[in-house]
């Protein structure tokens, strides 16, 4: 019988795929256990899916390790998370390189202890000359202030002469954002069957098919993330154009 990967349509494969990992807290509630305890099994399911992602041959993968609105969490855990964050990443760093995969970060950088953002800019540093999979972190990371940044970057062009508002396009909105190197998500999944975006590449989601599953992501497996993109390749996408004009 086949797999899921081998149903996979590699000529219809998400250029880029971004998650929204929910549920690590959910799960260790449920087993009696520490919320930390849920995100340690969450960073296991990272290895796991950043895998898969590159078997299904997936250019970028955009994790939402941390929010801005994470900030407010107790200190405790959220020292905690940046912490095992930081010492997963240097863990994983010798494979990621093995497997040829170039990690990224996406964030307002402002707000992390200038230890962990060094160590985390040193990972990035190590896999530099990968080619394949791009992995990225999405950290200190909200849409709303990703936004602002750019509003505030265009329009101070602008008052410098370098930009005529008159000129402005969607394209030149784009081009300021933090992922103005890489493509929109074809594909956003939602781990811990919550129905939101939380604040999540907003701009860049526009198109995005939206795929929610109420498993917890230290339960998400490769064969979800499969099903996920098999789900994706069963949809039409229109791009606001009816089906009638897609078939000319």
């Amino acid at each position: 019988m086949d797999s899921l990967l081998d149903k996979i349509d590699r000529s219809r494969v998400p250029a880029h795929v971004a998650i929204i990992m929910d549920g690590n807290g959910r799960w260790a509630k449920e087993r009696s256990m520490e919320r930390s305890e849920g995100h340690v099994e969450g960073v296991n399911t990272v290895r796991r899916i950043t895998e898969a992602a590159s078997a299904a041959g997936v250019s970028y993968l955009t994790l939402y390790a941390f929010s801005t609105e994470n900030w407010n969490r107790p200190k405790q855990e959220v020292d905690a998370l940046m912490h095992l964050i930081v010492l997963a990443i240097e863990r994983e760093t010798p494979d990621l390189i093995k497997n040829n995969v170039r990690l990224d970060m996406i964030g307002d950088f402002d707000r992390m202890p200038p230890e962990a953002l060094a160590r985390l800019r040193q990972c990035m540093a190590d896999t530099a000359n990968c080619t394949g999979l791009t992995l990225v972190l999405a950290l200190s990371y909200s849409s709303r202030w990703e936004i602002t940044e750019a509003v505030r970057r265009i329009a101070a062009e602008a008052a410098a002469g370098k930009i005529n508002p008159a000129d402005i396009t969607d394209a030149t909105v784009s081009a300021y954002m933090s992922t103005a190197s890489m493509p929109d998500p074809d594909l956003l999944i939602r781990t811990g069957g919550d129905k939101r975006v939380s604040n999540f590449l907003l701009w860049q989601i526009a198109y995005s098919e939206i795929y929610i599953t109420p498993t917890y992501w230290p339960d998400f497996s490769k064969d979800d993330f499969y099903r996920a993109i098999l789900e994706y390749q069963s949809r039409e996408r229109r791009f606001g154009l009816t089906s009638e004009q897609l078939t000319k």
